[in-house]
C-alpha cells in the first residue's frame, strides 16, 4: 500500500526561532557567513567556500553574466541559465570570467570620421559621455582619441564636424598597458588627476577603460567571490538531454560548478548525466544536483555523485508544479528531512554534501530559519529577479515599477529539457506563470539589508557561524493565530513604508 507520512508538510512561514544566550562577541560585525558550496571530506575544507549562503536560481529571467558578476562582488554565485544555446550559456560563462572589477570594456565607441551628430546620438541612447574613438569604431580597436562633454560645444559647432577634428588625439593622452593592476591603475589615475585611463596592447589596441568614479566602488567589494586567478567565481545549469555537448563548452568556457536544472531530481537521467561528467572531467569537476524532497532523493543523488543537493519542488513564488501535477512537499518539511539525511550520511562515509533551499522563501527571515534547519546555502529567483541586474525589463504599472519574473516551466521559457522524462521535445502543459514583480533597486542594496538581518538574527541566537547556528537554533511550530500576532495588528499604519521593506 502507498507510504503515508507521519506529519503535515510544513512551510518556513509556520516556524520562528526561539532566542538563545548572547554573549558581548554576539555581535552582527562577528558573524561570519561562509558556508560550503560543494562536497568536502571530514577534516577538509569545501574546495568552493561562498563568501554569503545566497546563489541565484537556474532562470532566463533571474542569472545572466550581469547578474553573475553583481552577486560574485557581494561573495554568492549565480548559476547562468541553461535554457538557451550551448554558444549563448558559454560567453555568458567566458564574459564572467574575463570580467575585471574596475576595467570596463568601452561601451560607447566611435570612428574618426564619425560626426557631432553621431557623437549626441550615441550620448542620448548610452547616456556616456567618454567615448572612444578607435580605428575601426569597435571596444577593441586601435585606439585613436577620445571624446568626452569638454571637447565639443553642441550650440556652437556643426553637427557635420568630424570627430577627429576635435576629439583628444591619442598622443596627448595618459595612457597606460592593459597588463597592470587595478592598484597601479588607479594610482596613475590620481597622480594626473584624470577621470579615466584608457588601457591599451602592444599594437595600441583598446582593452579597457578605468574610471576615477569606479574607486570607492572597487575598494567595497571586499567580500567578492573569486577563483586562485583572481576571477569572479560563476556556475552554469545543465540538463540531462545534451549535456555531452553542453558540459565540455561550459568548461572550456570556464565554469567553476555546474548544476543540473530539473524540476525533480530523483532520476535515473541525472544518474547518468553525473556519471558521464565524471568519468569524461574527473572529479575537479563539481556538479549540483537535484530537485529532492526525501532522504530517499538525497540518498540516490549522494551516491549518484552529486557535489551538492538542491531541495524543493512546487515551493517557487511562480511555479504552479503542486497545483498542476500534485508533486511536492512543504519546503520548510522536506528541508528538515534532507539535512537528516545529509547528517547521516555524512557520519556513515565522513563526506559533506551541502544542501542548498530551493524555493520557499518569502521574507528575508526565512533565509536564516532555512540556514538554522540545516541548509548550506540559498538558491532565490523572486528575490533576485526583483534588482536592477537581472536581466528582464522594467514597467510602469499603473504607477509602479515592476520587473518581468517568469518560471521555467511556463510557456515564455519553454525550457522543455527541465521538466523531460524522456518523452517528446516540448512542454505538455504548464508548471510555471509569467509575472512580474515589484521593482526593488539594486543587489547589492538589497543584498545587504538581507544578511544584516540574518547576522542579526543569528546574535540573538547566540551564534556567530551558519554551523555554530544549524548546532544550537531553538526552533517553533507556530500556530496560525501566532502568525497574525507576529505582524503589526489591530493598528491603522500611517504609511506603507513598513510594507514594501518586506
Amino acid at each position: 500500500m502507498a507510504y503515508y507520512f507521519n506529519e503535515p508538510s510544513h512551510t518556513f512561514g509556520e516556524y520562528l526561532l526561539v532566542p538563545g544566550y548572547s554573549s558581548t562577541q554576539c555581535i552582527p560585525q562577528n558573524v561570519s557567513l561562509k558556508t560550503p558550496l560543494v562536497k568536502f571530506k571530514k577534516g577538509e575544507e569545501s574546495e568552493i567556500m561562498l563568501n554569503i549562503p545566497l546563489t541565484s536560481a537556474i532562470m532566463q529571467s533571474v542569472s545572466d553574466d550581469g547578474m553573475a558578476v553583481a552577486l560574485a562582488k557581494e561573495g554568492g554565485i549565480s548559476f547562468i541559465y541553461g535554457s538557451q544555446s550551448i554558444e549563448n550559456e558559454a560567453a555568458m560563462v567566458a564574459k564572467v570570467k574575463s570580467y575585471k572589477s574596475g576595467f570596463v570594456t568601452s561601451a560607447a565607441n566611435l570612428k574618426p570620421n564619425s560626426t557631432l551628430e553621431e557623437v549626441v546620438e550615441l550620448k542620448e541612447k548610452t547616456g556616456y559621455s567618454t567615448m572612444a574613438v578607435t580605428e575601426d569604431g569597435t571596444a577593441n580597436g586601435k585606439l585613436i582619441g577620445i571624446v568626452t562633454s569638454r571637447d565639443y560645444r553642441v550650440t556652437r559647432m556643426d553637427f557635420k564636424t568630424q570627430v577627429s577634428e576635435f576629439m583628444t588625439p591619442f598622443d596627448k593622452l595618459t595612457y597606460a598597458h592593459s597588463d597592470i593592476t587595478l592598484k597601479e591603475a588607479n594610482n596613475i589615475i590620481w597622480d594626473n588627476k584624470l577621470n579615466m585611463l584608457p588601457l591599451v596592447d602592444r599594437d595600441q589596441k583598446l582593452k579597457y577603460m578605468v574610471f576615477r568614479k569606479d574607486y570607492s566602488a572597487n575598494k567595497e567589494n571586499k567580500n567578492e567571490l573569486i577563483d586562485s586567478q583572481k576571477r569572479y567565481v560563476v556556475g552554469a545549469g545543465i540538463n540531462t538531454r545534451d549535456f555531452a555537448e553542453r558540459v565540455p563548452a561550459l568548461i572550456e568556457a570556464g565554469a567553476d560548478v555546474l548544476c543540473i536544472d530539473s524540476s525533480e531530481g530523483f532520476s535515473e537521467w541525472q544518474k547518468i548525466t553525473i556519471e558521464y561528467i565524471h568519468k569524461n572531467f574527473g572529479e575537479n569537476i563539481k556538479v549540483g544536483a537535484g530537485n529532492v524532497v526525501d532522504k530517499d532523493g538525497f540518498l540516490f543523488l549522494a551516491e549518484a555523485g552529486a557535489d551538492f543537493v538542491k531541495v524543493g519542488i512546487g515551493g517557487g513564488s511562480i511555479c504552479i508544479t503542486r497545483e498542476q501535477k500534485g508533486i511536492g512537499r512543504g519546503q520548510a518539511t522536506a528541508l528538515i528531512d534532507v539535512v537528516e539525511a545529509r547528517n547521516e550520511y555524512f557520519e556513515k562515509t565522513g563526506v559533506y554534501i551541502p544542501v542548498c533551499s530551493d524555493g520557499g522563501i518569502v521574507h528575508d527571515y526565512h533565509v536564516t530559519l532555512a540556514l538554522a534547519m540545516g541548509a548550506d546555502f540559498m538558491m532565490l529567483g523572486r528575490y533576485f529577479s526583483r534588482f536592477d541586474e537581472s536581466p528582464t525589463n522594467k514597467v510602469n504599472i499603473n504607477g509602479n515599477y515592476m520587473k518581468e519574473y517568469w518560471g521555467e516551466g511556463s510557456n515564455r521559457a519553454r525550457n522543455w529539457q527541465r521538466y523531460d522524462l524522456g518523452g517528446d521535445k516540448k512542454l505538455s502543459f504548464e508548471e510555471g506563470v509569467d509575472s512580474y514583480v515589484p521593482y526593488a533597486g539594486s543587489l547589492k542594496d538589497n543584498v545587504t539589508i538581507t544578511l544584516n538581518k540574518v547576522r542579526s538574527t543569528m546574535c540573538n541566537c547566540g551564534t556567530l557561524t551558519i554551523s555554530e547556528l544549524q548546532k544550537n537554533a531553538k526552533i517553533t511550530l507556530v500556530s496560525a493565530t501566532s502568525i497574525v500576532e507576529g505582524s503589526s495588528h489591530d493598528v491603522i499604519l500611517k504609511d506603507n513604508h513598513y510594507n514594501t521593506q518586506q
